[in-house]
């Protein structure tokens, strides 16, 4: 029988994190029918066999691995084709996240199609928090969006409504215009965030700034492109 929930982990180098995050999950879905899909993106510090044995001890967590680094974007949407449940969320895989708001984002899926996490109180350096910000409120202005946080991972989405989205590299910053584009719902609320304790951010300033410049170009050029008609049969 195939789970109600999907947690699908895009996870590169936390080999550190793994048994910590699982633990919390379980804690969290305590009830719940769910399976969860590490997606290990060639990770090189042990974190794939870390991988290999908690799914030998876990039967509703499984992996998908990368035979080498093909970004957070690829990542996720293996994940999301391989998902089995009706309801689908994505996840970091740093602990910031927290497991314990997967139920609220589920119950908000009975009103809306898409669900996205508002790290309202963020635990990051200064400069990320910045960084963050100015770029969140470039995107909102050029896309024409109102989400407040779309870099947050931490989203739960309606399974049938997934398949109708192609995601292309970087645009995994971009969903919840991408869902609406395709005409569904889309809503936020505030989840916690917490400081990460092992490993490090694989993103910064520098390897982000520009290429999700370019990208959200791309995303306004979609927009406004995309066809919109009505077809009278009478």
């Amino acid at each position: 029988m195939n789970p109600d929930i999907s947690i699908i982990i895009p996870l590169y180098n936390e080999v550190d994190n793994i048994e910590l995050l699982g633990y919390s999950i379980i804690n969290a879905m305590q009830g719940q029918n769910y399976e969860v899909v590490f997606v290990d993106d060639g990770s090189t510090d042990g974190s794939t066999q870390k991988l290999r044995e908690w799914c030998t001890q876990h039967t509703n967590f499984r992996t998908i691995h990368f035979r080498k680094n093909a970004g957070q974007t690829a990542a996720m949407d293996a994940g999301f084709r391989h998902a089995r449940g009706k309801y689908v969320v994505s996840m970091d895989a740093d602990m910031q996240n927290d497991p314990a708001d997967i139920p609220k984002l589920l119950e908000k899926l009975n009103t809306y199609d898409m669900v996205c996490g508002w790290r309202q109180k963020r635990n990051d350096p200064w400069i990320k928090r910045i960084s963050s910000k100015v770029a969140n409120y470039i995107r909102n202005k050029l896309s024409r969006e109102d989400i407040r946080d779309t870099g947050c991972s931490l989203k739960a989405y309606r399974r049938e409504c997934l398949d109708h989205i192609k995601l292309y590299n970087g645009m995994h910053r971009f969903l919840p215009t991408l869902f609406k584009m395709e005409g569904f719902t889309v809503t936020e609320i505030v989840v916690n965030h917490y400081p990460r304790k092992f490993g490090k951010s694989k993103y910064g300033i520098s390897n982000r700034a520009f290429r999700a410049f370019v990208d959200l170009l791309v995303v306004r050029w979609m927009k406004k492109r995309k066809l919109n008609y009505e077809v009278d049969n009478e």
